[in-house]
């Protein structure tokens, strides 16, 4: 489990592999701190640490993707030298700053706008028609694996607003309009949609 909360900022150093990608990712964690098979979140999504080394900046650490998540998510996108928001895996009595995030991403959605408000960015998300009915004004939605609240929304949109520091310390501050995110609806929306298909469940 993860909260949204980005922690760092990693550079993907390498890529390899075909149908599974093996991909290298620089950051500032220490190797000494990772255990291999430890769960990270790059970007929203979940993946498990299969190999690591030192490294000018801290050090690197290696994860592998199966052809599934290179399909469901933009991490068939990145390239070498691409920025990548990290988050290591929630522990027992952390803080918790965002909201309950799993790091299984629900689909892919498209930045439609942005827009600056002082020094605040604005932008709205064309998310997959599948997501629309988890996705509520004042709740909780996930892009590239940061917390955000929902400011707005219409049938087939919503907006958020970002602020500085969000914008300078995630990959958020650089997307623009065309930008494909990943996103994770909040958890309690897709459990409650899930039980209103069962009515009986709630006599």
């Amino acid at each position: 489990m993860f909260t949204g909360i980005v922690t760092a900022l990693g550079r993907i150093r390498a890529i390899s592999g075909e149908a599974v990608k093996r991909f290298e990712i620089e950051g500032p964690y220490a190797p000494e701190g990772i255990e291999l098979g430890a769960s990270i979140a790059h970007a929203g999504a979940c993946l498990t640490v299969v190999d690591k080394g030192p490294s000018s900046s801290g050090g690197w650490y290696a994860v592998e993707v199966s052809p599934e998540t290179l399909r469901l998510t933009t991490l068939g996108e990145w390239t070498v030298g691409s920025a990548v928001n990290l988050e290591r895996a929630l522990k027992i009595g952390d803080e918790l700053g965002g909201h309950l995030v799993t790091g299984h991403v629900d689909g892919v959605g498209e930045i439609g706008a942005r827009r600056e408000e002082g020094s605040w960015i604005v932008f709205t998300v064309t998310p997959p028609a599948s997501l629309n009915r988890f996705i509520a004004r004042k709740g909780s939605i996930t892009i590239d694996g940061v917390s955000l609240t929902v400011n707005a929304v219409t049938p087939d949109s919503f907006e958020v607003m970002i602020i500085p520091h969000t914008a300078s310390a995630t990959t958020l501050g650089q997307l623009r309009t065309g930008a494909r995110v990943n996103l994770e609806v909040d958890l309690m929306a897709r459990y409650a949609a899930r039980l209103s298909e069962f009515p009986e469940a709630s006599a």
